[in-house]
């Protein structure tokens, strides 16, 4: 995980292919395991706990931080003591490196 958090996006024009089944299952070995890879392989996505509202929507104002600085923004279903996360690139209908590198990130925050 250490390098993916240490990586930084690129903008996703489209143009590209998505990863494969097999890229995206080597860099899911890096993510947290409750990170899940959609069975169409087009996303990941993770659900947070939380013990309050506000615990809640601290941890989405810090996803929506990453989000912005990266430049990459994930889909979130937030709800009284959880947050669902997914990421895609939609550009390429599928998944990028970039998915990959802000689920890191979050993986960090919410390890802190």
């Amino acid at each position: 995980m250490a390098d993916l958090v240490e990586r930084k996006c690129r903008p996703c024009e489209g143009g590209v292919e998505p990863l494969t089944a097999d890229q995206a299952g080597e860099l899911m070995s890096a993510l947290h395991p409750d990170w899940e890879l959609a069975e169409s392989g087009q996303h990941i996505s993770r659900e947070f706990q939380f013990p309050g509202f506000s615990r809640t929507i601290a941890f989405t104002n810090a996803v929506a931080w990453v989000a912005s600085t990266e430049g990459h923004h994930p889909e979130m279903i937030v709800k009284y003591g959880s947050c669902l996360v997914r990421y895609t690139t939609t550009a390429i209908n599928g998944l990028s490196d970039n998915d990959f590198i802000c689920a890191a990130k979050i993986d960090r925050l919410a390890a802190q």
